[in-house]
């Protein structure tokens, strides 16, 4: 069990001189609107079709509950990626679908807003991750998955130590279509020694 709250903002949970790295709340609504309604078109073509309200104030209160569900089971752990300079969100990480027993694993999934994009934060943020996957939640694997012409997201896997194992035809409905998808994956005795 994660055993975190997301009603209030306790200290950052992963952090390091680039990013903090919080769970949401419920004030966080109009900067995480605002980013991601800004960065729309430049999300889009790899994330799932955004519904009408995606971005409402009921839409945010409805995310925040299945957060908490998941999270008092142990299956994820969404954070909110902000510059520690300055405080701005910039984007989100989570880690999803976390099994123990024998899987010992976990899915990453994350997002950058377009004018943060390519400044090394989610590279940042990805170290952070890992590190927390690995020496706090004791797993063994981290996958991910990346549509094959998402270039900027292949870079931050690879740069983070990820290898990719093969092609997962028709994997996930993408932008309103089946899309391919690369499956990479980090285990935890190869994760690579931290380079800055």
């Amino acid at each position: 069990m994660l055993g975190f709250v997301l009603s209030r903002r306790a200290e950052p949970v992963l952090s390091n001189a680039t990013v903090r790295l919080l769970l949401p709340r419920g004030s966080d609504h109009a900067a995480w609107a605002a980013l991601r309604q800004r960065s729309r078109a430049f999300l889009e073509p790899w994330e799932p079709t955004w519904p009408p309200d995606e971005l409402s104030a009921a839409a945010w209160r409805q995310r925040l509950k299945r957060y908490r569900r998941d999270m008092a089971v142990g299956a994820s752990l969404p954070l909110l990626i902000f510059d520690a300079g300055s405080g701005t969100l910039v984007g989100g990480i989570t880690l999803a679908n976390i099994r123990y027993g024998v899987a010992q694993s976990a899915s990453i999934g994350y997002w950058m807003g377009e004018p943060y994009a390519g400044r090394g934060l989610m590279s940042a943020a990805m170290k952070l991750v890992i590190s927390h996957a690995f020496d706090t939640l004791r797993l063994h694997r981290l996958e991910a998955a990346c549509i094959p012409g998402n270039n900027r997201s292949i870079r931050v896997l690879e740069k983070a130590g990820f290898e990719r194992e093969g092609l997962l035809k028709s994997y996930l409905k993408i932008n309103g279509v089946w899309q391919d998808h690369f499956l990479y994956a980090l285990i935890s005795d190869r994760k690579p020694i931290a380079k800055d």
